[in-house]
């Protein structure tokens, strides 16, 4: 598959089948994040997989939207502050590490036939507390992962930006 070929086959998936996901699948997908870069290649992440009811139901109470309780399993994923680079400005890099490696995580699920989802908008200190994440890491995004039991929606032209708004050649 030509990589925009995966890129446009991504999408937010907000229904979930009740199918678990196979751990070479879950395996697969990791491979491709403990790949990603990041600055100064600290990899400052952690990656915590929650797929037994208790958990889920925990991890539920920090982002009670209908549509995330059919996920079959989730990844929080977290960023390691005292393991991030940071520049000489004192501009932190975890932000933009996890996002790199969060997005390997999507494109391979993609690959892999499963859908997902970003979640930022939870109750990250409710998700600290239940799931006992030490102070120097915060969980940054939870990600849903299973098959989808919805289709995407038609990424039209109106939802993405024209090219040259977005790209300027040759400086």
């Amino acid at each position: 598959m030509q990589f925009l070929d995966l890129v446009k086959q991504r999408y937010s998936c907000r229904n979930y089948q009740e199918k678990c996901v196979e751990q070479e699948k879950l395996d697969y997908v990791m491979e491709c994040v403990r790949f990603a870069p990041s600055a100064v290649n600290k990899q400052p992440w952690k990656f915590r997989v929650v797929k037994n009811e208790g958990e889920k139901a925990k991890l539920q109470k920090c982002y009670s939207r209908e549509w995330f309780s059919t996920a079959p399993m989730y990844i929080i994923c977290s960023i390691l502050h005292d393991e991030e680079w940071v520049r000489s400005d004192g501009k932190h890099h975890g932000d933009i590490d996890i996002a790199i490696a969060v997005e390997h995580l999507c494109l391979a699920a993609t690959e892999q036939s499963l859908a997902t989802c970003w979640v930022c908008n939870f109750d990250a200190e409710k998700c600290k507390e239940f799931f006992a994440i030490a102070d120097n890491e915060e969980p940054a995004v939870l990600i849903p992962i299973g098959y989808a039991a919805d289709e995407p929606k038609k990424k039209g032209g109106h939802q993405r930006k024209a090219m040259d708004e977005i790209y300027i050649s040759g400086a």
